[in-house]
């Protein structure tokens, strides 16, 4: 059954980082995997998103694109983007600065000590310039449904439940388009369920920017944060809309190590375990690009 009430996702202001800002954000993150991020700091102003969705032209379900080389695209870009490269590029580049500013808050939250690196600690896993990486960003496009006496919330799915691979996740998402599901527990109870997610939850005008953790962060951390599964529904009242957004995928450098996070929090985690894939002690350390490879193994066996 979909889901028939909305999560209670906390909206965050980043914008100036802080102590109690890092504690909220891990507290979230370890709870549902989500949190919403106030669109009033400066990495990735209002207008900049409403004019990547500006240029969504012809869009199909999906696009990719890798990260940008010296400020060009690696592949072809359909024509909207193509004439609009350099914007292209500066937003995922926008996408990528506001995602470090992320990273350093949860070394904050997670207390990770200054001769480690402290709040840079994930920073240097994350430099375009070292190396490539998994990163992606993405247009998406779910066409409407047309209406119908045979619609089943259950099977009549945009996007099948899954979780995402890599360290953090930004959506970006319109007014009035909703349809993204969390599977998770009301406090007090574990029984899982489908709760929907707001498209804004806060008194705001500006539509909040969407982050999760994906799986190799849930894995970094021992299973401290949370990588949630989630889908993307028709809404019942809304089966007739279309629904647009983007996503920047974060990912580390692919030769990165995925040492565990120099964390107490994450010592006293070891054992718990994290989605997927098993840190065994005295195996080899994986690196960014196993970890995505067995993902994606096991993903499409």
């Amino acid at each position: 059954m979909a889901a028939k009430e909305s999560i209670q996702l906390p909206v965050l202001d980043v914008s100036q980082p802080g102590p109690e800002t890092a504690k909220d954000l891990i507290e979230a993150v370890k709870n549902y995997g989500f949190v919403f991020i106030k669109n009033n700091h400066s990495e990735i102003p209002v207008a900049d998103v409403d004019n990547m969705f500006a240029l969504r032209g012809d869009f199909k379900e999906a696009f990719n694109m890798n990260e940008f080389r010296n400020g060009k695209a690696q592949q072809p870009l359909p024509p909207p983007l193509a004439e609009n490269e350099a914007r292209v590029n500066a937003f995922i580049d926008q996408c990528r600065l506001l995602c470090i500013r992320i990273l350093e808050l949860f070394a904050i939250g997670l207390e990770i000590d200054e001769k480690d690196g402290g709040k840079d600690w994930f920073s240097p896993f994350h430099d375009p310039a070292k190396g490539p990486s998994g990163t992606v960003f993405r247009t998406l496009y779910y066409p409407s449904l047309p209406a119908s006496p045979g619609y089943d919330s259950e099977t009549d799915i945009r996007a099948g439940a899954h979780s995402d691979y890599g360290t953090i996740t930004l959506l970006f998402q319109r007014p009035g388009q909703p349809g993204l599901e969390i599977l998770a527990s009301r406090r007090g109870d574990e029984k899982e369920e489908w709760l929907s997610v707001p498209i804004n939850p806060s008194d705001e005008a500006n539509t909040p920017i969407l982050v999760n953790v994906g799986d190799l962060l849930e894995y970094w951390t021992d299973g401290v944060l949370k990588s949630a599964v989630h889908r993307v529904i028709f809404p019942k009242d809304g089966i007739g809309e279309d629904r647009y957004s983007m996503a920047y995928f974060c990912h580390p450098m692919d030769d990165a190590k995925l040492e565990a996070v120099p964390s107490k929090m994450v010592r006293e985690a070891e054992g718990r375990g994290a989605k997927g894939v098993a840190r065994v002690e005295g195996e080899q350390v994986l690196t960014a690009k196993q970890h995505l490879d067995s993902r994606l193994a096991a993903t499409y066996l």
